[in-house]
């Protein structure tokens, strides 16, 4: 079972977007984790949008089940649980208080 890691990357800093996988990784230990941050854009002046938005989706193909981390609004996140949705697979939602829906 392949996991995806989505949650807020762009305008974040590192506490806010790495903190929350690492703990994640270590708790799905058994499970393969997919981690969009090997792709850390955030110090590039020349970001395509475009590739990261295909990629990120070329990973939740990937994936079985999508894990998002929704603590503050983000667009990149919002795309990721609705493209997951819409191909069929398993997304939980952790939200700022740490329920999971």
């Amino acid at each position: 079972m392949k996991v995806y890691l989505a949650g807020p990357i762009f305008q974040c800093e590192d506490h806010e977007c790495i903190n929350w996988r690492e703990e994640a990784k270590k708790s799905l230990g058994k499970f393969e984790v997919i981690d969009p941050m090997v792709r850390d854009y955030r110090g590039s002046t020349d970001r395509d949008f475009n590739e990261i938005v295909e990629k990120d989706k070329a990973e939740v193909n990937a994936s079985d089940i999508l894990l998002a981390y929704c603590t503050k609004p983000s667009v990149g996140t919002s795309m990721e649980v609705l493209y997951a949705w819409e191909n069929r697979k398993k997304v939980y939602v952790i939200t700022e208080n740490n329920e999971i829906s």
